[in-house]
């Protein structure tokens, strides 16, 4: 769900950032921004589910067998402190680092700017303030 939206964010960031610099193929690019971060998501919880199996697997023994098919958030690995630090790295972590990816390949195929953490990330207050300006009525 969160990265759905921020895939939605990334494809209006590459319109305007395709619309500001003039662009050839400008429906291209955001095809390029959507496509190419929901690969990289989709990626990244193929790791993350690689690496919560690794750590799964070697409790190992009867109890890794009976909950292949269970409900494994009410297992005894996800509570406390440690485990709420799991769940949220593995929700997170994938849309956090695609979408820094994805502003990389925006930085240097797009804009073709230095790098710079300011060029990095330029463009996401002007979307905000035009999405506020959508909502916006004429009296």
């Amino acid at each position: 769900m969160i990265s759905g939206m921020v895939m939605i964010f990334v494809a209006l960031w590459f319109y305007q950032t395709a619309m500001k610099v003039k662009a050839n193929n400008v429906m291209m690019w955001v095809a390029i921004g959507a496509v190419g971060f929901f690969a990289l998501v989709w990626l990244l919880q193929s790791v993350n589910v690689y690496i919560l199996e690794s750590l799964r697997s070697n409790e190992g023994g009867a109890g890794y067998e009976a909950i292949q098919g269970a409900d494994r958030k009410n297992q005894g690995d996800f509570l406390g402190f440690a485990g709420i630090l799991k769940s949220l790295y593995l929700e997170l972590s994938p849309s956090i680092i695609g979408f820094v990816a994805i502003a990389f390949v925006r930085l240097k195929f797009l804009t073709k700017e230095n790098f710079s953490v300011s060029h990095l990330f330029s463009g996401i207050k002007e979307i905000f303030g035009s999405i506020k300006q959508s909502f916006k009525t004429t009296e």
